[in-house]
C-alpha cells in the first residue's frame, strides 16, 4: 500500500519495529501519552486524537503484533438494515464503465497521513472504507423490485430469453439487473427474501407465475359488496423456482469472502480459485489485504460494486425422472407474456395513458358557422356526403356543393372508427364519399366532377367551348394534389428545426408556382370568380392562416400581393366560410400532425414514408 511506503520511507526499519508495540500498549492500556512518543515527532504523521478515551475504540480495536498473528479487524460494512430505494425511469441504454475507486490504508489500516477526528469504529470505517465500497453506494438491499425502467434496452429480445431460461447461472452488474429483470417480472412472482447476519447477501426467491398460490382471503358471501371480474388461472403449471443472490457493494473485496452455496470454488464459474471472486493469492504486509487482488474487472462485482446472481433451484424434471432435479419451464415465454404483461409494459401503458388524457384529438362535431351548415343540411336526402369536420378533403366537396347550391344531407362520422354506412359506400373507409341513390364513390377530385355535372347551374369548370381553359383548370388542380398538399403536410409533421425550414421554402415555391399561372387581375385563379382549381386549394389556404401559423409560424402574405388577394377572396367567400368551424377545432385536431404521433392518419404514414396521397 501507498501508505506502507511512505512510513518506510520515514522511518528506519529497526525503529519501526521498536515503536510498533509501545504505540500498540499506550493505545491498550488507554494511556494518554502518545502525543509525546517518538513516533508522533516522525515528519508527516498525525496521530491526534489517538490518546482519546473511546471505550468503544478501545474495546474492538486490534492491532497488528510484531509477529503478524493478529491482524486488525473491523465489522462487516454489510450488516445493516434492508430496503428499497424510489423508482428511476431512464429512456436510454445505461451502461456505462464502473470506476473503481483506490483505498489508501496507512501501516495497520489505521494510520494514515490525514488527521483522524474521531475514533469510534464507525468513524474509522467511514473514512477508510476497508471494503472498498464505491462512492455513492450503500450496504442496503435494494428489494426484490427493480429500481428505474428502460423501456428499449440493446439486446432485449436476447436478455429476455436467457432470463427466461436460466439454463445456468446467471451474472449480472447492477446496472444490467436494474435494466433487463423488470422485462421478464411477468414471467415470475415474488415469494420470500432470506437476509443473513454476516454475510454480505440476500436471497431473492421467485416462483414461476404459473405455479400460481392459493387465494389469500376467502371469498365473501355479502350480497353489496362489488364483485372484481377475474378469472382464476389453473395452478401448478409449472414448478420452476429460481434464486436471486444480491451480492451488497464491497463483498467481494473481503479476502474472506464466500459467495452463496458454499466454498468460492464450488459455486460459480466466476469463484473458481484463481478466477475473480477466488481466494485471494497476494497479502498485503501485516496480513491485512484491502483488496481481493484476484479479482478480474470483467466481473461486476471486482470493484466493489453491487451485483446479482440468479439460478433456477427448482423446476419439472430437467432429467426426465421427476425427481425434483431443475428442469425448464413447461410453456414458452410468449405464454407468459400472454399471461401477463411486465412491469415495463406497465408503466409505458400507465404513461401513454397519461398523456392521452393531457392530448388534444380530433374533433367529431363541426363548430361555427360549419355546425349551422350541417343542421341545415340534416334532413334525409337521396344525395348523401359523408364527412368529417376536420377534414380538408370533405370540406373541398362540401364547398362544391354549397356552391351549386345542391340539395344534400351531411351525414359527419369518424373516419378511425369506420362505420358500416361509410364502407358502403368507399371500401377504403376515407371520407368524403357520397352516395346518390344506389350509386356510391370516394376521391375528393372525382367527387367534385361528379357534383359539376349532376348540376347544370354554377359550375365549377369553364364551358366545354373553352377546352384549353379546363384542360389548364385540371393541370393546376393536380398540382395542387401532387405538390402542395404533400409540401404542407410535410411541413407540419417535420420536427427538425432544419427540417421545417427547408419544407417551408418548398412549400412557399410550390405556392408561388400556382400563383404565377393564376389570372393576372384575380382575385381567385380564373378572374373574377370562383372556380375549380380555388375549391381544390381552399381548405389549405385557410388552414395555413390557422393551423400553420400556429404550429410553425407561417407568414402571411404581403398586403396587395397577388397571393395577399386570392387568400382573402378565398377566405371571404360566403361557401367558404359557410363550411369553415372555428380555430380551435382545426389547432385541436391538428395537434397529432404538428407531433408527429404514431397512427395519426394514412395520410401522416404516406408522408412518412415518402409515398404519395393515399
Amino acid at each position: 500500500m501507498e501508505t506502507d511506503t511512505v512510513l518506510h520511507g520515514q522511518l528506519q526499519p529497526n525503529a519501526y519495529r521498536t515503536l510498533q508495540p509501545q504505540a500498540a500498549q499506550a493505545i491498550q492500556h488507554g494511556q494518554p501519552h502518545l502525543a509525546h512518543h517518538p513516533l508522533a515527532s516522525q515528519p508527516g504523521l498525525d496521530l491526534s486524537g489517538l490518546d482519546d478515551p473511546d471505550s468503544t475504540f478501545h474495546q474492538d480495536l486490534r492491532l497488528q503484533d510484531p509477529h503478524g498473528q493478529h491482524p486488525f479487524q473491523l465489522p462487516r460494512s454489510f450488516d445493516r438494515n434492508h430496503g428499497h430505494r424510489p423508482m428511476h425511469v431512464q429512456s436510454a441504454s445505461p451502461h456505462t464503465p464502473q470506476q473503481q475507486q483506490q483505498h489508501n490504508g496507512g501501516q495497520f489500516g489505521i494510520l494514515t497521513t490525514e488527521s483522524m477526528q474521531n475514533n469510534s469504529i464507525a468513524r474509522l470505517q467511514q473514512e477508510e472504507d476497508l471494503f472498498g465500497t464505491p462512492e455513492g453506494s450503500d450496504q442496503k438491499s435494494n428489494g426484490h423490485l427493480s429500481t428505474k425502467i428502460v423501456v428499449a434496452p440493446p439486446n432485449l429480445a436476447e436478455w429476455r430469453q436467457r432470463l427466461f431460461d436460466v439454463d445456468d447461472m446467471i451474472t449480472l452488474s447492477e446496472e444490467e439487473y436494474q435494466t433487463y429483470f423488470p422485462h421478464v417480472d411477468n414471467v415470475y412472482s415474488h415469494r420470500s427474501t432470506q437476509t443473513y447476519k454476516r454475510k454480505p447477501f440476500v436471497s431473492h426467491y421467485w416462483d414461476c407465475r404459473l405455479k400460481g398460490r392459493p387465494p389469500g382471503t376467502p371469498k365473501s358471501n355479502d350480497p353489496n359488496k362489488k364483485k372484481r371480474k377475474r378469472t382464476a388461472r389453473e395452478r401448478d403449471l409449472c414448478d420452476v423456482k429460481i434464486k436471486i443472490t444480491e451480492y451488497l457493494p464491497g463483498a467481494m473485496l473481503d479476502e474472506n469472502f464466500v459467495p452463496d452455496g458454499g466454498h468460492p470454488d464450488q459455486s460459480n464459474n466466476f469463484f473458481s480459485s484463481g478466477q475473480p471472486g477466488g481466494q485471494a493469492i497476494h497479502q498485503h504486509q501485516f496480513g491485512m489485504a484491502l483488496v481481493n487482488s484476484s479479482l478480474n474487472t470483467p466481473h461486476p462485482g471486482a470493484g466493489g460494486q453491487r451485483y446479482y446472481t440468479i439460478q433456477r433451484v427448482n423446476g419439472n424434471g430437467g432429467n426426465g425422472k421427476g425427481d425434483g432435479v431443475p428442469g425448464p419451464h413447461k410453456h414458452t415465454l410468449a405464454e407468459s407474456d400472454r399471461i401477463k404483461k411486465n412491469s415495463v409494459q406497465r408503466f409505458v401503458m400507465k404513461k401513454d395513458k397519461e398523456e392521452k388524457k393531457t392530448q388534444k384529438t380530433y374533433h367529431k362535431k363541426a363548430t361555427g358557422n360549419a355546425l349551422a351548415t350541417v343542421r341545415k343540411h340534416s334532413k334525409d336526402h337521396e344525395l348523401k356526403l359523408f364527412g368529417s369536420c376536420f377534414c380538408p378533403f370533405v370540406q373541398r366537396v362540401w364547398i362544391a356543393m354549397e356552391f351549386k347550391k345542391l340539395q344534400y344531407q351531411y351525414i359527419e362520422v369518424d373516419p378511425y372508427k369506420k362505420p358500416q354506412a361509410l364502407l358502403d359506400v368507399n371500401p377504403r373507409g376515407l371520407v368524403p364519399g357520397i352516395r346518390h341513390g344506389d350509386w356510391g364513390c370516394g376521391e375528393s377530385t372525382i367527387l367534385m366532377e361528379y357534383i359539376d355535372e349532376i348540376g347544370a347551374a354554377y359550375p365549377l369548370l369553364p364551358p366545354l367551348n373553352s377546352p384549353q381553359r379546363r384542360a389548364d383548370s385540371r393541370l393546376w388542380a393536380d398540382h395542387v394534389n401532387r405538390k402542395i398538399i404533400p409540401a404542407f403536410y410535410q411541413l407540419l409533421q417535420a420536427q427538425d428545426f432544419n427540417k421545417q425550414a427547408e419544407c417551408t421554402k418548398k412549400l412557399q415555391e410550390e405556392i408561388a408556382k400556382i400563383v404565377e399561372a393564376s389570372d393576372a387581375q384575380g382575385p381567385f385563379f380564373l378572374g373574377h370568380e370562383m372556380s375549380f382549381v380555388d375549391i381544390q386549394f381552399a381548405p389549405w389556404m385557410i388552414r395555413l392562416t390557422r393551423v400553420m401559423k400556429h404550429y410553425r409560424g407561417w407568414q402571411d402574405p404581403a398586403p396587395g400581393s397577388r397571393w395577399g388577394r386570392w387568400l382573402d377572396a378565398v377566405e371571404n367567400n360566403e361557401h367558404v366560410k359557410a363550411t369553415t368551424s372555428t380555430d380551435d377545432l382545426y389547432i385541436d385536431s391538428y395537434e397529432r400532425y404538428a407531433q408527429n404521433r404514431p397512427n395519426t392518419s394514412q395520410l401522416a404514414d404516406a408522408i412518412n414514408g415518402g409515398y404519395g396521397l393515399p
